[in-house]
This record gives C-alpha cells, structure tokens and sequence, in this order.
C-alpha cells in the first residue's frame, strides 16, 4: 500500500506578503478546485499558514466538511530579509548551488528538508496547499530535473500528484491554469 499526495500551488493572489489575498480570479480558481477534486477520496488537507493558501483551499475543505490543518512547514521559502532587484536571478543562483543563502534567507537545501520532512511523515490521501519556490524545491526532492526553468513554469494554481508506493516514486503535473 503507498500513499497519494495533492500538491498544490496556491491560486492567483494580489502579491507575496503573508498576508496577500486572492485576486478575483483567484476566488474563482479556489472554487475550480471542488470540482477537480470531487471525484478523488481526500482524507486531511493541509495547508501553509498564509492568508492566500488558506483562501485557495477554503472552499474544497468546505465541500469536503475537512478541517484546513494550517502547517508552517508548508510557507513559502523565504529567499532573504532583504528586497533585492535581481531577486529572480539570486533565485536562479540558489537552484544551482543548494548552500547559497542570502541576508535572513533559508538555503534550498534547508527549505527543502522542512518540507521533505513534513510531506514523508503525511497520512495517504493528503492534500498540500504552498507556494511556488518551497513547492519547486520539493518536487525537486523527487525528482532532480526540476530546477528554475519548471519553477518558471508553474501557473497559480498548479496541481502535482505524488504517489509512493515502497521504493516506487510518480510525481506528474494533473492540473494547470
């Protein structure tokens, strides 16, 4: 028996601040989800404790009548205390080198362990709800190709399903905007 994971990446919001809201359309993309996943046996949801990835579940775990466990591992990467200019390429450098790190920032090798370690140890038929930086790290956790370039290419939301059964790893893309 393995176990199936729903990764989700959450849905357009109105910026990147903990506490940014979805947009409209972000509004109605979350309610998209219920449908997408009416068909599917979900257990537990989890999701990151910011405000967007919280609205970006709300109204499947409604449908659903599942409490949103909020789970701080799942935030999103934070790259560095300080605003930088050219933060999309200090962002490249830290897919390239795993130890870089920046001014208050996490490396991607210590991103990825918080959140490796916290999806290892989730019941089967969980669904995660994060961000695009912490969710590229782990979806490069399974599978080493995934680097900036697929981080580019991730949509709001974006839906990835991971499977696990004994030492057999299929991680696909089955939802994106």
């Amino acid at each position: 028996m393995g176990k199936i994971i729903y990764i989700i990446r959450h849905a357009e919001a109105e910026g990147q601040d903990k506490d940014a809201v979805l947009t409209l359309r972000g509004e109605s993309q979350a309610k998209e989800l219920v449908d997408f996943f009416k068909n599917k046996n979900i257990t537990y949801i989890y999701s990151s404790p910011f405000k967007r990835a919280i609205q970006t579940i709300k109204p499947l775990a409604e449908s659903l009548h599942k409490e949103v466990i909020l789970e701080d591992n799942l935030r999103e990467r934070l790259l560095s205390t300080t605003n930088f200019p050219d933060w999309k390429e200090k962002l490249a450098a830290t897919f390239s080198d795993d130890d870089l790190s920046f001014e208050g920032g996490e490396t991607s090798k210590e991103a990825s362990v918080r959140i490796r370690k916290l999806v290892d140890e989730l019941p089967t038929s969980s669904i995660i709800v994060t961000h695009g930086n912490i969710m590229a790290l782990l979806l490069r956790s399974y599978d080493s190709s995934f680097g900036f370039t697929e981080w580019e290419s991730l949509s709001n939301p974006d839906i990835f399903q991971l499977i696990i059964k004994a030492n057999d790893i299929s991680l696909k893309r089955i939802y994106n905007k």
